[in-house]
């Protein structure tokens, strides 16, 4: 964790000493049982990494918190999961050069934060605009959605950046964060893509990954949708594009 975590914080955050304007930031209330969880999310994205190096693709049915940063955490994201994961591959030598795509409706600005001025990871984001953070920190790339961006220009966008991305980053691994939240029916979002189109997404990013020959880390990110079964919807639609993707390898 110190890898990218200040010692005070995480002392501070293990010890139950956040303030509750911190704990306000933060969106969730201090207890025992969010250290345990925030733990096994870094864990959980640390195992997809290192998994993805050897299989080629995987993913971590949580994480892709990327608002947290080195001192502190926000918009419900404790530790910045992909950032620890990138920096023990790193340090291990298992990797040199990572790419994140970072496809919540949010910016990832701790991540950004994080990697600023470091050129072996290339952060990628494409989010709406006018939503939170509403300061944000720039990122190797970043592409601005307006309000209402629906699934033909989402689409185009992303396929006509994407091979630009992997090209310029010349990574040795792709952090791929598939949040839920650009769904037309997340509260949060303000985007309009529907299922059919965020499943298009996802498959799109996977693809051009294996037809480049990167490995792909998949984490769940952000999803708030008015039902609960549709943020589950979208979750689970990822993992069975990723998993038919790793299955067709073994064919």
């Amino acid at each position: 964790m110190e890898l990218v975590h200040t010692a005070e914080y995480l002392r501070r955050f293990v010890g139950g000493e956040l303030t509750i304007a911190e704990q306000r930031r933060l969106g969730f209330p201090w207890s025992p049982a969010l250290i345990e969880r925030s733990r096994r999310a870094v864990g959980g994205t640390i195992a997809a990494a290192r998994h993805a190096l050897a299989h080629g693709t995987a993913m971590n049915l949580a994480g892709g918190t990327h608002h947290a940063f080195p001192d502190h955490g926000e918009g419900f994201c404790v530790f910045n999961d992909v950032a620890v994961a990138i920096r023990i591959l790193q340090r291990a030598g298992r990797v040199r050069r990572v790419a994140i795509v970072d496809l919540d409706v949010h910016q990832g600005n701790g991540t950004n934060a994080i990697f600023a001025g470091d050129e072996s990871v290339f952060t990628f984001s494409m989010h709406g605009d006018r939503n939170y953070p509403f300061h944000k920190v720039p990122g190797s790339l970043d592409i601005e959605l307006p309000d209402g961006t629906g699934d033909d220009d989402y689409l185009q966008r992303l396929a006509d950046v994407l091979p630009v991305v992997l090209s310029r980053a010349q990574a040795d691994l792709v952090v791929y964060l598939a949040g839920a939240d650009p769904h037309e029916g997340d509260t949060l979002g303000r985007l309009r893509i529907s299922f059919a189109g965020l499943a298009r997404r996802d498959a799109l990013v996977i693809d051009q990954c294996r037809e480049v020959g990167l490995p792909i880390a998949i984490t769940i990110a952000g999803g708030y949708g008015r039902n609960l079964d549709n943020t589950v919807r979208i979750h689970s639609t990822t993992a069975r594009i990723a998993s038919e993707a790793a299955l067709s390898t073994l064919i």
